[in-house]
């Protein structure tokens, strides 16, 4: 049994084209950030290896999507990451944050240039200033999906990310990677943390900005 209406096409009316007053606990995220005190704890051939990075993050809104009577807002964002005091990329990612109003489903896609995808999902009140997203391997819902070589040697079996809106303006996260790496007997949890700082507004998204040039309310 699910709580979904019978009727799967026909959209909403009226529907809200301003993103931003509409996005629930992501409001928070929504600009460009930068985080300077990331720091990864990843696997290594002899020790687990610790490494500070540098992030850049921009979470630009989207329009609003349906999918039939569904109705999801969301962000659309890159991140990219170096080690302090360098320009070769550490990490990269892309990817969406969505928000679905009427039930406070909370969306989280990912994906990286080293062959590897997950849509991690979760709830959460409105006004939320913390909030969790999961991911688990095998799953057709939120799961994660990975080349054949990370399959082998450095395989996802869950993913958890905990994002939490700080009073003075920044956001925080905590991520945990459930790795099982090739010849080792224990899973291995690959962390990472930082916290960002706006450098930039948001921009609204392109129907919103339509709107304001004719003068809709």
């Amino acid at each position: 049994m699910t709580d979904f209406v019978e009727d799967i096409f026909t959209e909403q009316d009226d529907i809200d084209v301003d993103t931003l007053a509409n996005l629930g606990p992501l409001r928070a995220l929504a600009g460009v950030w930068v985080g300077v005190k990331g720091f990864d704890v990843n696997p290594d051939a002899d020790a687990p290896r610790r490494q500070d990075y540098v992030e850049h993050i921009a979470l630009q809104p989207i329009d609003p999507q349906s999918n039939g009577p569904q109705l999801l807002y969301g962000l659309r964002y890159h991140a990219h990451m170096v080690k302090p005091g360098e320009v070769e990329t550490y990490h990269d990612q892309v990817g969406y944050w969505l928000w679905e109003p009427a039930t406070g489903m909370l969306l989280h896609s990912l994906t990286i240039p080293r062959g590897q995808i997950v849509l991690a999902g979760g709830k959460a009140q409105a006004d939320a200033t913390q909030f969790e997203v999961t991911a688990t391997r095998g799953s057709t819902e939120y799961g994660i999906c990975s080349q054949p070589f990370l399959e082998h040697a450095f395989r996802t079996d869950a993913f958890r990310m905990v994002v939490t809106v700080n009073p003075d303006g920044t956001w925080s996260y905590f991520e945990d990677t459930l790795l099982q790496v090739r010849g080792r007997p224990d899973p291995f949890h690959h962390t990472d943390r930082n916290t960002l700082t706006l450098v930039a507004p948001p921009t609204p998204n392109p129907l919103a900005r339509e709107a304001a040039k004719a003068g809709v309310p």
